[in-house]
């Protein structure tokens, strides 16, 4: 799942990113308006969380620009403005939730959860290739009915694949997909991360397997 933060304050910016990529998410963070409008124009995201207060204007304003063009990315508002009038305007401009400053993180995270489970979104299934099974809200992970652990990027790997089962994952998208804009990547970071996949799900004893196609990306599937 990829996420923008769009938040000014840089100690809570670090604090959100570091907690949503616990959760398994890759996250862009932006200080500001233009900062976002350039990172949505070349990203698509999964959600966003978008304060109000911003140093070169409301929140608002860019949440209104979203909703005329796009209608299905969830968004939350996340501001210290708590009047009643102020929620309204944000739900009325389109925001999916709002979340008063201060709050606890795991409510962030599990509103988030929450806007990404509902109808056509990205999370609320389990995903299910062989004997190995991914719920996409819990981030469990099953291999032959038993638990098994995996870090959240292994994780993050394993649902874009369970997704596009038997099809080739293209490497860039792949890329974008897990990793933020401003994270640099080793030459081979994919392809160690997806060589410890496959490794963990062959000691798991897991029946799907990790192809590479040369050139393009990454496809996974039953053996034939």
């Amino acid at each position: 799942m990829r996420l923008l933060a769009i938040e000014d304050e840089p100690e809570l910016g670090v604090l959100l990113r570091t907690a949503l990529e616990r959760g398994g998410f890759a996250v862009d963070l932006a200080a500001n308006l233009a900062e976002a409008r350039d990172f949505l124009a070349v990203v698509g995201y999964d959600a966003a969380i978008l304060d109000r207060a911003l140093p070169d204007g409301d929140g608002i304003a860019l949440l209104r620009e979203i909703r005329r063009s796009d209608t299905s990315l969830p968004i939350l508002i996340l501001t210290a403005r708590d009047g009643p009038e102020d929620r309204v305007l944000g739900l009325d401009s389109g925001a999916d939730d709002y979340l008063v400053k201060p709050f606890h993180m795991p409510e962030l995270v599990a509103r988030l959860r929450a806007l990404l489970r509902r109808p056509n979104a990205a999370l609320g299934i389990t995903l299910t290739l062989g004997n190995l099974a991914l719920d996409t809200v819990g981030r469990h992970i099953r291999i032959n009915a038993q638990d098994v652990s995996f870090t959240p990027r292994e994780t993050s790997m394993l649902e874009i694949l369970l997704r596009q089962q038997g099809s080739v994952v293209v490497r860039e998208i792949m890329e974008q997909r897990l990793y933020s804009l401003d994270r640099e990547l080793g030459s081979n970071a994919l392809e160690v991360l997806v060589h410890r996949l496959r490794r963990r799900l062959q000691e798991a004893g897991a029946t799907p397997v990790i192809h590479t196609i040369r050139g393009v990306g990454y496809l996974m599937a039953e053996p034939a």
